[in-house]
């Protein structure tokens, strides 16, 4: 049986490999926007800013995030009445995550509609992100639950649906989980985990401490490889090769692949 220190650096290696040639990691998903491989910009605007060492936007793009009479998608946020400046800001920097970041492979599925080719899926946001843009939005108004469909664009702005009622998204979206997980239909997930903890995409995050999302995605990465089928939080599969090692390096083999 092999030491335990010089598998482990076989693993590392491996791993390490591994990490360079993952099509899941450091890649822009095919959308409307996004460019084909994410590098650096040196002038995206604002809330944007954190990603700019290496983003999946141009600076254009992030200028027009900020825009109530966005070009992007001819949205408009104020479509029961003007939204507060401090629920548009999560809009906003939710904006700037689909826009500008390039760890969301992990999440990236096909869509089904004629402006883009691919979408993101179940992407585990951290709990503080959830529930402080359900508090700065609870006064907010709106007339649906499902913002990516549904409205009347006759005008080629969104507006609310005949018949349809504004409510206050408190009433809309009773809890956090609600307003995270329907607003664009299931693009996010509710989690328990907090920011920090290497399980959860951060929207928010100080670029001087370094992106945290890029070790989030290595991990669901070696997850849904290890369990393809819904990244579960199982073990490795078990197959002979990984059986034959001592437990000690089976133990370490998840950290070391998220660690590269």
């Amino acid at each position: 049986e092999m030491a335990a220190g010089p598998v482990l650096l076989v693993l590392l290696a491996a791993g390490a490999v591994l990490s360079a040639r993952d099509p899941l990691l450091n890649i822009c998903m095919d959308a409307k926007h996004h460019k084909s491989k994410p590098g650096p910009e040196g002038k995206l605007h604002d809330q944007c800013s954190p990603w700019k060492d290496n983003a999946c936007c141009t600076a254009n793009t992030s200028s027009e995030a900020h825009k109530d009479e966005s070009n992007l998608y001819n949205f408009n946020w104020n479509h029961c009445g003007v939204m507060p400046p401090k629920c548009k800001h999560h809009f906003i920097q939710d904006t700037c995550l689909y826009e500008c970041s390039p760890n969301l492979g992990p999440w990236i599925d096909q869509a089904d509609s004629n402006w883009r080719r691919e979408r993101i899926l179940h992407v585990p946001l951290c709990q503080e992100d959830c529930e402080q843009w359900w508090e700065d939005c609870r006064d907010a108004v709106t007339c649906k639950e499902n913002w990516h469909k549904g409205w009347n664009w006759a005008t080629g702005r969104n507006r609310c649906p005949w018949g349809s009622m504004c409510r206050p998204f408190s009433e809309v979206f009773p809890r956090p989980k609600d307003l995270c997980e329907k607003i664009w239909s299931h693009s996010y997930k509710y989690t328990t985990a907090r920011r920090g903890s290497g399980r959860c995409i951060q929207m928010w995050f100080d670029p001087a401490q370094g992106n945290p999302n890029v070790v989030v995605a290595k991990y669901y990465s070696w997850k849904k490889r290890s369990s393809p089928a819904g990244m579960e939080d199982v073990a490795p599969e078990s197959d002979q090769a990984v059986c034959a090692l001592p437990w000690s390096v089976l133990v370490l083999l998840p950290l070391a692949l998220v660690l590269l």
